[in-house]
């Protein structure tokens, strides 16, 4: 007979954001409805924070993995508040905005009124030097063309050469829409990436005329009250001493909780005997066994796959590929560093044939992020399909990175230190029908191993408000079993 009155135990498996936010929730959330539970945090890596990862050298604030969020998802702004750090919320230089995209060797400006990529301007989208005179023709066909939404998801990429055309595909949609997810246009869900594009050509007919009537008609950032004008206007937000500072609150927050930290959860094993005093044992590389009544799974799909195989059918899970990207952080002194910035960055589509996807002129979009008298660059490696450059060694990749940048920008400049971060199998691909997939699996686990429940980037989307959303909402639904 299971235990009745007494504590619930609670096997966290993952002790990045979707596991830390997930056990900050059923922690404060059992407090407040009187339930009574015993959490504890099991990681293979020996620190808590998953990708994040802030590193402070000689005044540098440098993110070895994400660098910001959107300030309009407010399920990070909501929980920075409620670990009392809203006031170190910092926004991005407002002289820092404009981002550039490479064509034929050179940089070219966005466009303004471009939105994810689809413009909204006319006016200045015909004057862009990124598209020659036919491919702007053949884009704003979009606007008459019927529509042709078919039934269910499709892959992005053929929902946006359909409606607005090859090549502001391949030299704008690809490299901003892509990078995001490091991912291949042909093959990433659009209804789990971006399903407003679909809904604006359900809705109007076209994805531009749809995308202009969503600006339009939307409503205005709700940001919350307790914010500074100056965040509340920022597109992105980081934290004045870098995005681990949300980490090292949550761990604060979390002191009540067990850890089990360098240690690599080995098996899951149900305890079928009726008179068993748990669900379930949650089985250590080291042989330590921890019983469980619920288990909340927040690793990579491929992790949680290994796990749950032995269990239930995954095929879901192991539908979802991951693409191993890398970082390289430079830092330079600005007397010898002889080119200035006016934007945030730049994009490189695949036709240009560099070993960098991106860079971010992180010193410029984010002024505390360096000294006044250095210059900080962060430039990204690796994306579906040309996953081999994040794996070359440190010296071939500082030197291919270095090249990128001076044939770029027009420099010699020698960097004064350079950070290398590897993020192998890192960025989930969302595969067509991947939401329907995902609602189906989640519907088999909690038929077949009750008190079993998954969470993460996997699931809810790739950036940091997401996986804490997803987490949050997984929370509910652990706390309505309890």
């Amino acid at each position: 007979m299971r235990r009745i009155g007494m504590i619930d135990r609670i096997v966290v498996i993952g002790g990045g954001i979707s596991g830390l936010s997930s056990a900050f929730y059923l922690q404060r959330e059992a407090e407040r409805q009187g339930k009574k539970v015993q959490i504890t945090i099991v990681d293979g890596a020996p620190v808590l924070g998953g990708k994040i990862n802030t590193l402070q050298r000689d005044g540098f604030v440098i993110e070895r993995g994400p660098d910001s969020f959107l300030s309009r998802k407010l399920p990070i702004i909501e929980l920075a508040k409620e670990l009392g750090i809203e006031n170190e919320l910092t926004a991005q230089n407002v002289n820092g905005k404009t981002s550039y995209i490479m064509r034929d060797g050179k940089l070219h400006p966005m466009p303004k009124g471009m939105v994810l990529g689809i413009p909204t301007n006319l006016d200045t989208f015909m004057q862009t030097t990124l598209l020659s005179d036919e491919g702007k023709e053949r884009s704003l066909k979009d606007l008459e063309m019927p529509s042709e939404a078919p039934e269910g998801d499709e892959s992005l990429g053929d929902f946006l050469s359909r409606r607005i055309g090859p090549e502001i595909v391949k030299h704008i949609s690809e490299p901003l829409l892509a990078g995001i997810y490091a991912g291949d246009l042909s093959k990433l869900s659009i209804q789990a990436t971006f399903p407003q594009f679909a809904e604006a050509e359900r809705k109007y007919g076209s994805l531009i005329r749809g995308t202009q009537m969503q600006q339009q008609n939307k409503a205005p950032q709700q940001s919350p009250d307790y914010l500074p004008e100056e965040i509340k206007s920022s597109v992105f937000l980081s934290f004045k001493e870098g995005l681990s500072t949300m980490v090292d609150a949550l761990d604060q927050a979390l002191q009540s909780v067990e850890r089990r930290m360098g240690e690599e959860v080995v098996e899951i094993k149900p305890l079928d005997d009726g008179d068993a005093s748990a669900r379930y044992e949650v089985v250590l590389a080291s042989g330590e066994v921890i019983p469980a009544d619920h288990v909340l799974v927040t690793v990579p799909a491929f992790r949680a796959a290994d796990l749950l195989e032995p269990l239930v059918d995954v095929s879901e899970l192991r539908a979802i590929n991951y693409v191993s990207v890398a970082n390289v952080v430079m830092a330079f002194e600005k007397s010898t560093f002889n080119a200035t910035f006016d934007g945030s960055g730049f994009l490189v589509p695949r036709a240009e044939g560099l070993r960098i996807t991106a860079c971010t002129w992180t010193s410029n979009k984010w002024l505390h992020t360096s000294p006044d008298d250095k210059v900080l660059l962060r430039c990204y490696v690796g994306r579906s399909g040309e996953e081999e450059s994040a794996k070359l060694p440190d010296e071939e990749l500082k030197q291919a990175v270095l090249e990128d940048i001076q044939k770029v920008l027009g420099i010699n400049a020698v960097p004064i230190f350079t950070e290398i971060t590897r993020l192998p199998r890192s960025m989930p691909q969302y595969p067509v029908g991947h939401l329907e997939k995902t609602v189906t699996f989640r519907e088999r686990l909690s038929e077949q191993l009750p008190g079993v429940f998954v969470t993460g980037a996997a699931f809810g989307g790739v950036g940091l408000p997401d996986c804490i959303k997803s987490g949050k909402e997984t929370v509910s639904a652990i706390l309505a079993t309890l």
